[in-house]
């Protein structure tokens, strides 16, 4: 069971977890152990309220297919059980993140004076870069 929030959960049977083996320098272990994990949910036949699915499948993510499936592979840490604790962490944070909805911005003008300092600096970097010219013979 995979904890959202307080009313979303996620059911161990919605999420699938399979044992693959690493990628990269192995070392002895390197053809006998498969410690990474290969996550794969599928938002659409899930559990999920409708508003966390179509956030979801609204989501330009390279983790998310056509048909509407979450793939995570961690293999950051020399254990399964860790990979497969950080797989579900990241597969918990994507949702929370779909979550969030961000305030609207609301257009500001900027004042007399903020206008007037940032024309007094171009001036003066101008003035600054006018001397970096090659001299002149004797004006």
């Amino acid at each position: 069971m995979l904890k959202i929030s307080n009313t979303v959960e996620i059911s161990d049977w919605e999420i699938q977890l399979t044992a693959i083996r690493s990628q990269g320098a192995g070392g002895q272990n390197v053809n006998k152990v498969a410690s990474a994990i290969h996550l794969r949910f599928d938002v659409i036949h899930s559990t999920l309220p409708d508003f966390y699915k179509q956030r979801l499948l609204n989501m330009k993510d390279s983790r998310i297919t056509k048909e509407g499936v979450i793939i995570i592979k961690a293999q950051q840490f020399r254990t399964q059980e860790k990979n497969r604790e950080d797989a579900l962490n990241r597969l918990k944070e994507l949702i929370i993140s779909v979550s969030h909805i961000d305030k609207a911005r609301r257009a500001t003008r900027p004042t007399r004076s903020s206008q007037r300092k940032r024309v007094d600096k171009k001036v003066l970097k101008g003035k600054t870069k006018a001397l970096r010219g090659r001299p002149s013979a004797y004006d």
